[in-house]
Formats: structure tokens, C-alpha cells, sequence
């Protein structure tokens, strides 16, 4: 079975008939989800297609097919882009988005972990890479600077480090959203994507868990909750910056100037001074 079938099987486990407006039937079904045979009508192909391309028989299915597939399953747009992304791998196909080389971090967003501070900000790569970060940056990760530059990885820290749980105030939701990211890096970054992954699995047996669930989604911003060894409990509002090669990401947490979480920013700023390293290259 390939990615691409395994992917669909868990999504078609997942919507049960009341979420399409089917009745759930008099008999208590024996597996969760729709059925292969609902799940071809309502996207219009026929059950012998479908069939073969969950059990990895069809490699190459069209994007109108996959469009409607997506539709039943109610994926996300991530998720919608990421089905596409694997059916040009099972079928061999050149991605639609292909990886770059990796790009030095440019002096522009140096400038900018510069300015925004107080702010954390981190330079990061598709796989999450700290490839540059503010003193605060580090600080707010409390013990990631210890760990030497190339080591430095947000998924990792948030799976491996020590005190991962106790910084992150919702470390479960920390953890799904950055294995739901991975997920989608691994089609635009696979192989450095493929080795974190196989770290993280032999490592972590959360991490496992999480990544079999082939959850999607690609950060974008939101809230993340923190208990800090220096600064106390607060919440963060963060936003996500994306180069024009889509290949580094600038991540940025803030508060509004004048507000308990703002001054304990001041006094993050304060306690981790100019000793954390800016990063590598």
C-alpha cells in the first residue's frame, strides 16, 4: 500500500454516514467510517476504481477524481494539497511543488529577529530547523540553546527535550500540530523530513502514535500556551512568515505592548541577555 492509500483509508475511517447524510443502518457496523462502497457513490466513481486505489492498485488517479474524494472526506485545503501531493508520488509524477536547495539564512531576517525583540523569533527550515533564532527565541524554548545548532529542531525539541512538557502548557496540541506540519514536509522535504522521522519514531513513542494518524496541516499562527521556568504562565499570539521559496519560514511570538504577557517578554529579554547564539550559518 502506498502513501497515498493509506492516507485515504484513515480519512474514510473517520467520517461516519451522519457526517454525508447517510443513515447509520440497523446493524452496528464492524469498522468505524464509510464504507468503500458509500464512499464511491458519493464521489462518483465506481467500487471496483476506489477500491483499487486504497489497496494501492491504482497509482494514478485523476485530479477531478481525487477533488471529489476530498470533497466526501471533507478535507481541509491543507489536507486536500497534501492527497494531491501523494498521488504525484505513487504515480511518479514530478511534485507541484518541487524542494529546493537548502538557502543560507539572509541577512534580512537576521535583521528582523533583530528588530521585532523583545519577541522570540526563530529562522525555521520546511522540517522545522532552528536555523537562526533570537536570544529570546532561545530562551523562551528553555534549553534548546544548550543543544548544539545542528541539533536545534522544534519537533524534536517538542518530542525529546526534557522540558518540553512543562514550557508547552498544552503539549498535546503542540505536539499533533507539529507532526501534522512534518507530514506535509515530507513531500516537499523528504529526505531530511524521512530522517527526523525515523529519529523521532525510534525515539518517541508518542511520536509514533501521532504519525500514523497521517494528520495534515501547515502552520499558519494562532495562540500557544507556555509555563516558563523565568516568566511565569502565559499566552502567546504567534505568526508565521513564509520566504518566497517556501523553503524557510520566520516565526514570531508576541503580546501587545502594555500587557502582563508584553512585560514578561521585557524580563525574558532581560534574563537571556546577549549570551544565546544566533543560530547557525
Amino acid at each position: 500500500m502506498n502513501a497515498m492509500a493509506e492516507f485515504l483509508r484513515i480519512r474514510r475511517g473517520r467520517i461516519g454516514p451522519a457526517d454525508v447524510g447517510l443513515p447509520a443502518g440497523p446493524r452496528a457496523r464492524r469498522t468505524p467510517g464509510l464504507r468503500r462502497e458509500e464512499l464511491a457513490a458519493l464521489a462518483g466513481v465506481s467500487v471496483d476504481y476506489y477500491t483499487r486505489i486504497e489497496q494501492g492498485r491504482e497509482t494514478a488517479p485523476s485530479d477531478s477524481v481525487l477533488d471529489a474524494l476530498a470533497r466526501v472526506l471533507r478535507l481541509t485545503d491543507d489536507e486536500h494539497a497534501h492527497l494531491l501531493a501523494l498521488a504525484d508520488r505513487a504515480a511518479g509524477r514530478t511534485p507541484r511543488r518541487r524542494a529546493a536547495d537548502p538557502q543560507p539564512v539572509r541577512s534580512g531576517l537576521r535583521l528582523l529577529l533583530e528588530s521585532v525583540r523583545p519577541s522570540p523569533a526563530y529562522v525555521l527550515s520546511e522540517v522545522n530547523d532552528v536555523l537562526a533564532a533570537n536570544p529570546e527565541g532561545l530562551a523562551l524554548m528553555s534549553g534548546l540553546g544548550d543543544w548544539p545548532p545542528g541539533r536545534r529542531n522544534a519537533i524534536r525539541y517538542t518530542f525529546l527535550h526534557p522540558a518540553a512538557k512543562t514550557v508547552f502548557a498544552d503539549w498535546d496540541r503542540v505536539a499533533r500540530n507539529g507532526v501534522a506540519h512534518l507530514h506535509t514536509a515530507e513531500l516537499t522535504a523528504p529526505e531530511p523530513a524521512a530522517a527526523l522521522v525515523a529519529e523521532l519514531s525510534s525515539a518517541s513513542g508518542e511520536f509514533a502514535e501521532l504519525w500514523r494518524r497521517h494528520e495534515v496541516a501547515v502552520k499558519r499562527g494562532g495562540e500557544t500556551a507556555f509555563r516558563h521556568p523565568v516568566i511565569g504562565s502565559l499566552t502567546l499570539s504567534n505568526e508565521v512568515l513564509v520566504t518566497a521559496g517556501g523553503d524557510q519560514r520566520m516565526l514570531v511570538y508576541q503580546a501587545a505592548p502594555g500587557t502582563a504577557e508584553h512585560d514578561a517578554l521585557v524580563l525574558l529579554a532581560m534574563a537571556a541577555g546577549d549570551t544565546g547564539a544566533h543560530g547557525r550559518r
